[in-house]
């Protein structure tokens, strides 16, 4: 699932709409298999674009795993998939489900006890603790060895928390593209944040690596308006049919790769 971490993918990220499947449908709500829709013939989906390998721009195209499950889920209910470029915090806060900006929020959102409280979450898609990233010239070992440095974490994550909680001030960095560029280009020493991210940054500049990860049981769902169990189970539905057939162990491979694939990957026993 690992492709290079492009500079070009995060400048072209600057547009607001994204169009993940194609134009259609109206702009009247509607519904689709009892699920009540935003825009008629489309499923709008709220994503913090540049995350790769998640969601980010390739040749004017938004791709990446969640883009790639937000079009199976928009198959599934006879629609069509629009991404909509939306901050984490409006995603993790429940705001941009809440306003209706969105049916459904796919941003390699981790499931939390509080996040619970704010939104609807589908079963766990992916499993993803942290790691710290640095330049292998600084030879640091821990977190120990960064306290005094600069790190870079995406602003309202668990990566934020978890570093803040080791006694780190860090860097904050509105998106996961903006902290990975900003650690290749030197101008923080360090990044915490996910492995499926961090360990992009370090495929795609091998002057990078992943330092050490940390055993956090985290993982990832999509997440709806709270009480729309309806598209949450139409989700889930889909996502065991992938697991089933083998969909979902080849999406794993070509977007995060051998090496980190069996460590992120979801089977049907681990569920939840």
């Amino acid at each position: 699932m690992k492709k290079a971490l492009s500079i070009a993918a995060f400048a072209a990220a600057a547009s607001f709409v994204l169009v993940g499947c194609g134009s259609g449908g109206g702009d009247s709500s509607a519904e689709s298999n009892g699920i009540e829709l935003i825009q008629n013939g489309k499923l709008i989906v709220c994503s913090d674009i540049p995350y790769e390998p998640f969601e980010f721009v390739k040749d004017g195209k938004t791709v990446g795993f969640d883009i790639d499950l937000a079009d199976k889920l928009a198959e599934r209910l006879g629609v069509e998939a629009e991404v909509v470029t939306t901050p984490f915090e409006g995603i993790q806060s429940g705001t941009s489900l809440d306003t209706g900006k969105c049916d459904i929020a796919l941003s390699g959102i981790s499931i939390t006890d509080e996040r619970k409280t704010k939104m609807e979450f589908t079963d766990p898609y992916l499993n993803d603790n942290l790691g710290m990233a640095a330049a292998k010239s600084d030879g640091f070992k821990n977190l120990d060895d960064v306290k005094s440095k600069k790190v870079g974490v995406q602003a309202a994550t668990t990566g934020e928390t978890y570093a803040k909680d080791k006694g780190i001030s860090p860097v904050q960095y509105e998106t996961g593209g903006m902290m990975t560029q900003a650690l290749m280009a030197g101008k923080v020493d360090a990044a915490v944040g996910n492995i499926s991210v961090i360990s992009a940054a370090t495929k795609a500049d091998d002057k990078l690596e992943l330092v050490e990860t940390y055993e956090t049981g985290e993982q990832l769902g999509a997440a709806a308006k709270k009480g729309n169990t309806k598209l949450t189970e139409e989700f889930n539905a889909m996502f065991k049919e992938m697991l089933d057939n083998g969909e979902y162990s080849k999406l794993v491979q070509q977007w995060f790769g051998d090496e980190v694939s069996d460590s992120l990957s979801v089977t049907e026993d681990a569920k939840g």
